[in-house]
């Protein structure tokens, strides 16, 4: 009975540091879409460089989440999520200061910080929990969306009372909390991950299992960090309070959080996922009709959506975690995937800065979103079928 306890805490020990982690991993970046406005006003920015400042993280999670594996590799999980998590702090802190580039320098360093992070929890949760990935990952996704929408809440609210550098910098003294809680889980773990980390295998990019995976993750990622970066513009339009449209943003998530739970007790057990992954892209869909045919209701359509994408990314990783063959194809497969689908995810937020500064039709927005979420739908199909990855 003493040996079952000491396990149980271990696990929930570990479940901790992992949702620490998790907290850190979309906060810095939702807390800038409600305070496009005022940084705007302070920056001079044109809506298209807005859009290309909301992409420029999805960029760099594309540019560099191929590279965490090699990362990993050589250091170990647990001290390039550390690494990370420095990094992640260093530059919330830089981005926020009144210096000539550091607003785009400091987004570019904290969008490769979080995608060593979104690349190698997978990866831990599948090695830590390898009978309850589901139900991890669920965990690992309902802070992480729970983090976003705190940030969302809070950033107008900051930025009136201290500015909106203060607004976006404030959640460097999170990543300083999850750092000190982190470093325990360094002691003794580097070589034998190196080991694990470093046996060769095949490439994920010659397998179409991995590429379904990848399309899903990308399009799903497109449609949230669409909506995150722009919906309280889109509300905005049709006649919502800004402080109203940032709470909405808030309530989008929240939602998402309840959604993501709700999702992992259905997806516990199975390993057919071709229901889950193509019916929350419906939802989507249908809160983007919604959203163009009766306006008035937006509230609705908007926490519509916020169930939508809070169970699409559970599918999404868990997709990552139940079509590896191991705790190390994850990470391989969790690099590729996150490398190809944030590099279609950094499409949303700057071509609709483009599709809005050059039409100022939010009603397009509405219409893209719907067509993405359309691709997710079909490649859900695809990749929620019951196989694992065979590299080549």
């Amino acid at each position: 009975m003493n040996g079952s306890g000491a396990r149980a805490r271990s696990s929930a020990l570990l479940l901790v540091t992992v949702l620490v982690v998790a907290a850190n991993l979309r906060a810095p970046i939702t807390s800038v879409g409600p305070v496009l406005e005022p940084l705007a006003e302070g920056t001079g920015l044109t809506e298209s460089q807005l859009g290309l400042l909301g992409a420029i993280p999805l960029l760099a999670f594309a540019a560099v989440s191929p590279l965490v594996h090699a990362l990993a590799s050589r250091v170990g999980r647990e001290r390039a999520v550390a690494l990370a998590l420095l990094v992640l702090t260093v530059a919330t802190v830089y981005r926020s200061l009144p210096l000539p580039g550091a607003l785009w320098f400091g987004t570019v360093a904290i969008g490769a910080a979080i995608a060593v992070g979104n690349v190698l929890v997978p990866a831990i949760v599948k090695a830590d929990f390898p009978g309850r990935v589901a139900r991890a990952t669920g965990a690992y996704s309902a802070v992480l969306s729970a983090f976003a929408a705190i940030a969302s809440g809070l950033a107008l609210p900051i930025a009136h009372a201290a500015g909106w550098q203060a607004a976006i910098g404030c959640w460097a003294l999170l990543s300083v909390v999850a750092l000190l809680v982190w470093l325990p889980r360094l002691r003794g773990t580097a070589p034998q991950q190196r080991v694990a980390a470093a046996k060769p295998a095949g490439s994920m990019w010659t397998s179409p299992l991995a590429w379904q995976v990848a399309v899903y993750m990308g399009s799903q990622s497109t449609v949230f960090y669409l909506l995150v970066t722009w919906l309280p513009t889109i509300e905005r339009s049709i006649g919502v309070d800004p402080v109203a449209a940032g709470w909405h943003l808030f309530g989008f998530q929240a939602v998402g959080i309840v959604a993501g739970l709700a999702i992992t007790a259905a997806l516990h057990g199975r390993a057919d996922l071709r229901l889950a992954a193509a019916g929350v892209a419906g939802l989507m869909l249908l809160a983007m009709a919604g959203l163009l045919l009766a306006p008035g209701v937006s509230l609705l359509w908007v926490l519509l959506a916020g169930l939508g994408t809070g169970s699409s990314i559970v599918v999404a990783l868990t997709l990552i975690a139940q079509r590896a063959r191991s705790a190390g194809d994850a990470g391989r497969l969790s690099g590729m995937a996150q490398g190809v689908g944030y590099l279609l995810a950094a499409m949303g937020p700057a071509g609709a800065g483009v599709l809005l500064e050059a039409t100022g039709d939010w009603r397009l927005l509405a219409v893209a979103t719907a067509v993405v979420a359309a691709v997710q739908l079909v490649f859900g199909l695809l990749a929620g079928r019951d196989r694992v990855t065979h590299a080549g």
